[in-house]
Order: structure tokens, then C-alpha cells, then sequence
């Protein structure tokens, strides 16, 4: 297993572990926007396990690091006090730490896939002609 593949298969592990806690933590939520976000974005985000193991592609690795940034921003946001989306500050909690290191780490992870597979790319360009 070369070191790319190590990266894709750390990027499918970072974001499918994150969403399966915010699956896990979004079913039992009294608050029903609360459990749609945690369960649908969870659920996005173990899919998105998938393009990063079968590696479909810049566009792809795109679209997941934006997505997880979105989310890592609804946090922060939501940890002000007096923020526009809740009025109120959220709690920093344990599970919420540990979901946001695995998005981080998603986040790194994906950055270095497409500065690598950028570098592979003009490699193979400059080959060709």
C-alpha cells in the first residue's frame, strides 16, 4: 500500500468515524432540526467514505471537504454566545471535540490528496509533451 493510499484510506476512516457519532448522537435529540442535521450530515458523511476509498476524484474530495468545513463552522458558530443561528451559546462537550478532530483531520487529510494528486497530475502533463 503506497503512502496515497494510506491518505485516501485515513480521509474515508476520519469522516466515516465522525458520522457515525453524529448519527449516533443526533437520534436521540429532543430537538427535531438538531436530529435531521446530526442524521442526515452523518449519514452524508459515512457515505462519503466511499468516493474517498474508490477515489472518484478532485470534484468529489471537493465537495466532502466543503461540506465538512460547513459543518465545523456550524459549531463554532454555535458556540457563541448570543450567535445568530440558536441566540444562545452551545456547549463544548466531550463527543462534540471528539467529532470536530475527526473533521479536522478530514480536512488535513483531504488538503494533502489534492496538493498531491495536483502534483501527480502536472507530472503527467509535462510527460506528455
Amino acid at each position: 500500500m503506497n503512502k496515497l493510499n494510506i491518505l485516501f484510506f485515513a480521509a474515508a476512516v476520519t469522516t466515516a468515524i465522525a458520522g457515525i457519532i453524529h448519527v449516533v448522537l443526533g437520534i436521540p435529540s429532543n430537538n427535531l432540526n438538531s436530529q435531521i442535521l446530526f442524521v442526515v450530515g452523518g449519514a452524508t458523511q459515512i457515505f462519503w467514505a466511499v468516493p474517498m476509498i474508490r477515489k472518484w476524484g478532485a470534484v468529489w474530495y471537493g465537495v466532502g471537504l466543503g461540506g465538512t468545513l460547513m459543518f465545523i463552522a456550524i459549531w463554532v458558530i454555535t458556540r457563541i454566545p448570543d450567535n445568530f443561528i440558536t441566540g444562545r451559546e452551545g456547549r463544548i462537550s466531550d463527543n462534540g471535540i471528539l467529532v470536530e478532530a475527526f473533521q479536522i483531520a478530514f480536512v488535513g487529510i483531504v488538503i494533502v490528496i489534492l496538493v498531491l494528486d495536483r502534483k501527480s497530475f502536472s507530472k503527467k502533463e509535462g510527460n506528455a509533451s
